[in-house]
């Protein structure tokens, strides 16, 4: 079962004036409620110009109740980046269990056998396998080297990886909002920027962006090998640049990940 305030996949299955059932696709044999009040943030009248049968989404999990197996779901409280990297974490997750499945036939082992000898130890060192698998594909051998996989699966494995896998990078942004009421307010905001900006670089893999909205707000965008980095960089990016400000006492900032839009 899934635990409270979860984001899982979900398929709809069915839909009602009042609601929708959905099939929890991580969890075996496992379904849920999105009742209408949860469906979006905006008045809904028509259930059905949100949701359709057979449409994939991402939901957050609300109440469980394991004793009577029901699971109250909601739509509406998923944000748009929340959404995207739920979804891309759950299309790599199916991508590596495929490429794990292929090796397994290869060598005549079991799918349990790969995510026991392979996939449980990629994930425990990278924090999901296909990241692991792409790592594969650029340091082969030295990329799993101390992980204990045993060697039936070494080349299988890194053969598959450099045919089927291109490491790939993405994109996120956040916002900050930067204010000082000091003589020279617009040096200081400005110094606060460039600190922040060398996360960006002191690191090879990630190319980072600072750019001006309108007072008192700027743009930050980070492009990184996987999401995980991406948003570490960001976050670290938006504290560095508040942080200066802050404890200096030199004025105030506040980092938003997303931008709240009025209906």
């Amino acid at each position: 079962m899934p635990k409270d305030n979860d984001l899982v996949i979900c398929t709809i299955t069915k839909v009602f004036a009042h609601g929708a059932f959905a099939n929890l696709d991580e969890y075996e044999e496992k379904a849920g409620f999105v009742h209408i009040s949860e469906i979006a943030s905006t008045w809904v009248k028509n259930i059905r110009d949100f949701v359709k049968e057979g449409q994939k989404t991402v939901a957050k999990v609300l109440r469980v109740d394991s004793v009577k197996g029901h699971i109250d779901l909601s739509t509406r409280r998923v944000g748009d980046a929340q959404k995207k990297n739920k979804m891309q974490e759950w299309k790599r997750a199916q991508k590596a269990e495929k490429l794990m499945e292929m090796a397994s036939k290869e060598i005549n082992e079991s799918l349990e056998e790969a995510y026991s000898e392979v996939g449980f130890k990629l994930e425990k060192k990278y924090g999901e396998i296909y990241e692991g698998f792409e790592e594969i594909s650029v340091s082969e051998k030295d990329a799993i080297s101390g992980l204990g996989i045993p060697k039936k699966w070494q080349d299988p494995i890194i053969k598959l990886v450099k045919e089927n896998v291109v490491p790939s990078s993405v994109d996120i942004t956040g916002y900050i909002d930067l204010q000082s009421y000091e003589p020279d307010g617009i040096d200081v905001i400005k110094k606060s920027l460039l600190i922040a900006r060398e996360v960006g670089e002191k690191s090879d893999s990630i190319d980072l962006k600072i750019t001006y909205m309108s007072s008192p707000r700027y743009r930050i965008k980070v492009v990184a090998p996987d999401y995980k980095g991406a948003e570490d960089a960001l976050r670290k990016c938006a504290n560095l640049a508040i942080r200066h400000l802050e404890k200096n006492n030199l004025g105030t900032g506040n980092f938003l990940r997303e931008l709240k839009v009025d209906k």
